[in-house]
């Protein structure tokens, strides 16, 4: 992921609109306060790394360029001490300003915050200051309104995708077009996580099929969810409880995973709505009460018997 970290402005696939504004920001000088936010694998340090490489030559960087990550220590002493005197200090010989980001800006306390508030304002002269979060609700409002914002969505396939097999190509990596689909289906908009599955799959099975990729990340796959699904509707009860036991000993799956892929299995299959309705319930109470840490076995009955009764709720109807 970090080999094929965007290093310019232009290799950053997505979000085009708010790269041509902060592009426009750059050309102009007129560079304000920036907050990016949005989930994991999407972007953001990405874009505001690749504008700090535009904005400054290789050798100036590191004075002009002070970066905090959550690994960092953040606390309020910081940032009334480094950050502070970073800020501070003007830049010699040059025009323009200096950049500071603070990355996993959501780790930061509430006073660190509060303190940056005022730091941000007085120093706006020569210091812009990136903040970058996943959760924009973590940071206080008085910092939303010195920055301007800018939401990093998930990524859709259509973007991934050309990404993914520029890396697969560079790489000569042996990818199936459903090992392809999977890939995007279960990074779910994460382009980092796309590659860190694509890169596991390859070193342990050579070739990245949608079975193998299932398998390394530990997913159920569609297979074995439809046969589950067949198994609680058209089995008896006891044979559907050992074939299902088995399955999941075998494949070493969590009632978790399980529960959670059937639910979009329901959402497909046509049940009647009240019927589905019911379902959709029971398959919620399990799952709040496989978080409180219950015995997978008696969930796992639970769940087959909620199958069992809609199963006769729609002969009944019918």
């Amino acid at each position: 992921v970090e080999k094929y970290r965007p290093q310019a402005l232009s290799e950053l696939v997505s979000h085009r609109d708010i790269l041509s504004t902060v592009q426009r920001f750059i050309s102009e000088d007129r560079l304000p306060h920036l907050l990016l936010y949005g989930p994991p694998g999407t972007g953001k340090t990405s874009t505001i790394l690749a504008c700090a490489r535009q904005l400054y030559r290789e050798r100036e960087f590191g004075s002009m360029v002070l970066e905090l990550n959550a690994s960092d220590d953040r606390g309020i002493d910081i940032v009334r001490g480094p950050i502070l005197s970073f800020a501070s200090t003007r830049t010699i010989f040059k025009k323009g300003f200096k950049l500071v980001i603070l990355d996993e800006a959501d780790a930061m306390t509430q006073d660190a915050q509060n303190a940056l508030r005022r730091v941000i304002e007085k120093f706006t002269e020569n210091t812009r200051f990136c903040l970058i979060c996943n959760y924009l609700s973590k940071i206080i409002p008085a910092l939303q309104s010195r920055c301007t914002r800018f939401r990093f969505g998930p990524l859709t396939p259509e973007l991934m995708v050309p990404r993914l097999r520029h890396v697969i190509q560079e790489e000569g990596v042996d990818v199936t077009e459903d090992g392809m689909k999977a890939l995007v289906t279960l990074s779910s908009g994460d382009m980092r996580r796309a590659l860190n599955i694509l890169q596991s799959t390859t070193m342990a099975f050579g070739k990245v099929t949608e079975e193998n990729v299932y398998t390394c990340t530990g997913h159920p796959l569609k297979s074995d969810i439809a046969n589950i699904l067949d198994w609680m509707l058209n089995q008896d009860f006891s044979t559907a409880y050992l074939k299902i036991m088995e399955l999941k000993t075998l494949k070493g799956l969590a009632l978790q995973d399980i529960l959670t892929e059937i639910h979009l299995f329901v959402h497909r299959v046509d049940f009647p709505p009240s019927v589905r309705i019911q379902l959709l319930i029971k398959m919620a109470d399990i799952e709040y009460r496989l978080a409180a840490g219950t015995s997978e076995k008696i969930q796992l009955s639970s769940l087959i018997a909620a199958f069992q009764v809609t199963r006769d709720l729609i002969v009944a109807e019918a």
